[in-house]
């Protein structure tokens, strides 16, 4: 299902993920609970924080992140949190 990139962005945002525009994107890379940038980046095209992004472009960003398409939606919804995410991507200390 579609979604607001304006949710998507927010969602991301509020899970680690730092924002930079560079003209009519906006890439997003993930900063680990203890302050280090990760190599995990993504992207938004910036066409307007109403404008919905496709099934397509939403699984392609669960890629770009290392995640399924299912447990992205949960990222961005907040029931995955930043522990559990950096869990899954194999960014926490064993």
């Amino acid at each position: 299902m579609p979604r607001k990139a304006r949710q998507v962005l927010s969602g991301l945002k509020s899970k680690g993920f730092r924002e930079d525009r560079d003209g009519h994107h906006v890439f997003l890379t993930y900063e680990t609970t203890r302050g280090l940038r990760s190599d995990i980046r993504t992207r938004l095209s910036h066409q307007g924080g109403g404008s919905d992004i496709d099934d397509r472009l939403l699984a392609a960003m669960a890629r770009q992140v290392k995640l399924t398409r299912r447990d992205f939606e949960q990222l961005v919804d907040c029931p995955l949190s930043r522990e559990e995410y950096e869990t899954k991507v194999g960014l926490c200390d064993e």
